[in-house]
Formats: C-alpha cells, structure tokens, sequence
C-alpha cells in the first residue's frame, strides 16, 4: 500500500452524519484500505524528553536540539527528517523563551503547515484542513474558558513574518484538533505519546461495531539509502470483509460500556448522536450487566443491586489506591470485591471484568504470574464474549494474558493464547508492525518450549516448578 493512495475509499455524502468514506472494491480483513501521513503531529509534553519528536518512538537516549532545547531525537537522521516541522517551533520557542503545551504547539505547527503548503498538501487528500468540523459552538463554558487560554498562551507564541491570525481563526483550529486529533501510540502500541492530525481519517465516520480500525505506523529513517526511508502514518485497516459501496467506520469509543454511556461520551467529546445498531438495540447491554446464574438459579434482585453498588464504590477505591502506587492495597481490595461479586455478577459484566482486569494486571506486576494468570483468563472469556473477533484492544488483552500463563510456567495456554493474539494483531496491526513482530518471536519461543515439554516431560516440570516457585516482589 503506497501512502497517501486512496483508490480504496472515496468520500461521499453520509446523510446526517455528514460527510463520510465509503469502499470502493471490496475489501478483506486485515487488507489496508490506505495509508495517511500526519498534517502535523506533537509529542505530549509529559513525554517530551522520553519520545523522539520526528518518528514518536520511545527511546531511552534522545539527542535534544541544540537550539531550543526542548525536542528531541533518536539520532541526526530523525532531527533532519523533521526539520521542516520543527524549524518555525524551534524559533518560536526561543522567542517566547518558554514552551507552551502541547494543544498551542499543535496549532500552530498546522497553521504554519498550512501557510507553506496550503491546507491541502497533495493530490490525495480529500479535504483541506481548515474545512473540518470545528464544533466550538457546541462547547460547554468549562471548555471554552480552556479555549480562550489557549489562544491567549497562541498569540504570545505564534510568529511567521507579519502574518497574523483573528481569534475566530486560532479557534477554529484549536476546535478542529479537540475534535479531530488522533492520540500516537509508540513502537509497541502500548502507551499513548502524542498527537496528531490526519485530514482524510477525520472523514472516517463512527460506529460502535466498525468494519475498520486504526493503527499508527512510525515509518522507516534508519535505512542507509534516504529513498528506502518511509513517513510516519496511520494506517487504515479492514476488520472484516468490507463490500464495494460499504461505509468504512471505525469506532472513536471503547465498546465495552453500556451504549447508553458511550453514547453520553460520544455526545460530549463528539457533539453527536450514536445511532448504530448497536446502540439503538442495546446489542450486549444485558451481558454487560448479567446476573451470574447457576444451575438455572439467579441471585435476588437486591442482591445484584448490593454487588453493583458495592463495586462501583471499589472500583473507586482501586482508582484512588493505583495513583498513591499503594500496590497491595489495589490486590486487597481486588480480592474483597472478586469474592463479593462471586455468584452476584457474571463474568461479563462490566464491573467485574474491570476488576479482574486490574487485579491481573497489579498481581503481573508484583510477578504473582499464577494469580495474576488465573484472573486475566476470566477476564479474556469475558471480553471474547463482548467485542468484535478483530478488536485490538482484544487481541492485545490475549496477548498480555498470554505471557502471565507463560511467566507462571503455563506453557501450553501461554502459547494458545499468544497465537490466538497473533491472529488477530495480524488483522489490525499487520505482519510489519514491532507488536506483531514481538508476538511471532515469543510464538516461535513457546512453541519451542512446548515441543520440549512434550519430549522431556521431566525436565520441564522441573523448569516449571522453579519458575511457580519464584517469588513475587512484594507479597500481598
């Protein structure tokens, strides 16, 4: 797929939604429906001396500009691929003698893009940037005063000759990237460093159960030949079979709320209301909030009132206890609501796949990998009975699961697990992506693993007693 080719997807008129892209052939999953490099993209500013400032990746040396201080770079290849973005910054930066956050730095690296290039900055781009949804008359006042700063903190930094904005205009831009902007993830997908804008994504419309999902792509400078480099890109990928003239949609909420609560979130962050089947059918409300049942037996409706209250309030708990880093605090009160919910809640219901989430998660970290395995596997057969087959978020989940049964010397589902993940990563990230790549090694490893296991039994058993014998880091 050559970047910035959109034979694939056309633009139309979505109806009320609006404008739209729809499929020009038909489309198989995991097939790139195309590739977009970012108009201008910034790195979060909690991240600024972590991330490298041209291809978003998280590097534990970075080297920093010379002049402003303040970006940095893996190396001199990255600094002078993004020169042309960073130059009027870097400018700006030491005239005001201070940097602004990351929302003004993204303005105005858009409105100086835009006054080199013009709002459209090739043949493929279906929509010139300052002709996007902006919304700022649609937000509430708390927002709006955040607006006003923003253009405030704008004006005291911008500079570019005498070329000078209105404030309608610095804030129809800051409206468009609040609306618009697209969260950068680094190499391994795992945490979000920064933010972009991508015209033609912006036109991608939402449902909660899409046929499509994005992926970030942070290119190729290390080659020695400049012509094998590649940009940085978000890649638009097909989840499933997609028919010719199908809408292309992705999904701009987690699905795993009740729709009745992403449509509340869509509504505010998005100014719209959600009507996908999904949500006007309340498609897999109930198991979102299912009562356990055994034998044919529920609890009281009393009772499951008690359970959700009881573990909305621990929820809360858990919240507060990860942020004071309280580690065996967040595993206590796992324990006291997993034990409180049992036969109360299903394994599907948001509350206690929440739950199991973080204790997997906590118990992983303090290398409890038999318990933390235990739970991350109830929490995967409740999120495979929820989302999509092809969801990333899924496939992600497995594969986190997948190595805590490894760790804890559960080879066999480690694996089955880790090749479930894979299977699905190669649909939405693709057989290039470093997740992808990280995944088919640790296959490859447990899958050695396993035919060992089964040619020397004794051997490995001995393997696996030493490795459930290790000890947590701290015991809860």
């Amino acid at each position: 797929m050559t970047v910035g080719n959109m034979e694939s997807a056309q633009l139309f008129d979505a109806g009320e939604k609006g404008r739209g892209l729809r499929a020009t052939k038909e489309l198989s999953a995991g097939e790139v429906v195309f590739a977009e490099p970012s108009f201008s993209a910034v790195v979060f500013d909690s991240l600024a001396t972590q991330v490298c400032h041209s291809c978003f990746r998280h590097q534990t040396k970075l080297h920093r500009c010379g002049q402003c201080k303040f970006a940095h770079y893996c190396d001199r290849t990255c600094q002078t691929a993004c020169w042309d973005e960073h130059k009027q910054e870097c400018g700006a930066i030491k005239k005001m003698g201070k940097v602004p956050g990351e929302n003004v730095r993204l303005a105005a690296r858009v409105l100086w893009r835009i006054h080199k290039d013009s709002g459209i900055v090739s043949d493929s781009q279906l929509i010139s940037v300052d002709q996007l949804e902006d919304h700022v008359a649609d937000l509430p006042e708390e927002d709006l005063k955040q607006l006003r700063t923003d253009v405030h903190t704008f004006l005291e930094y911008w500079f570019y000759g005498r070329k000078q904005h209105s404030v309608d205009d610095i804030s129809h831009i800051f409206g468009i990237i609040k609306c618009n902007g697209f969260t950068l993830s680094d190499q391994r997908g795992l945490q979000a460093v920064g933010l972009g804008l991508f015209p033609n994504l912006c036109l991608v419309n939402h449902d909660c159960w899409p046929n499509c999902t994005v992926i970030f792509n942070h290119g190729n400078q290390s080659a020695v030949s400049s012509a094998l480099h590649s940009q940085r890109r978000i890649e638009l990928r097909a989840v499933g079979k997609i028919s010719e003239g199908e809408e292309l949609t992705v999904s701009y909420v987690d699905f795993l709320n009740l729709s009745a609560d992403r449509q509340k979130k869509l509504k505010e962050d998005f100014h719209f209301q959600c009507s996908c089947e999904h949500c006007s059918q309340r498609v897999k409300d109930d198991l979102m909030m299912a009562a356990a049942e055994s034998e044919g037996n529920k609890p009281s409706a009393d009772k499951v009132k008690e359970g959700t209250a009881f573990s909305k309030e621990c929820l809360e708990k858990i919240v507060r206890s990860r942020i004071e880093k309280d580690y065996c605090e967040v595993v206590r009160l796992c324990r006291e609501c997993l034990e409180k919910q049992d036969n109360i809640l299903a394994d599907t219901h948001l509350y206690k796949l929440r739950v199991l989430s973080a204790a997997s998660e906590m118990l992983s970290y303090l290398q409890s990998f038999s318990e933390a395995a235990d739970y991350g596997r109830r929490m995967v057969e409740g999120y495979i009975k929820l989302y999509h087959p092809n969801n990333a978020q899924l496939g992600t989940a497995i594969m986190r699961v997948g190595v805590t049964h490894w760790h804890a010397g559960q080879i066999e589902v480690g694996h089955g697990m880790i090749c479930k993940a894979y299977g699905i990563l190669m649909v939405t990230h693709g057989p290039n992506h470093p997740i992808t790549r990280d995944l088919e090694s640790m296959r490859m490893q447990t899958e050695m693993e396993l035919k060992m296991f089964k040619q020397n039994e004794d051997v490995c058993h001995t393997i696996t007693d030493a490795a459930l014998k290790k000890q947590p880091i701290i015991s809860c």
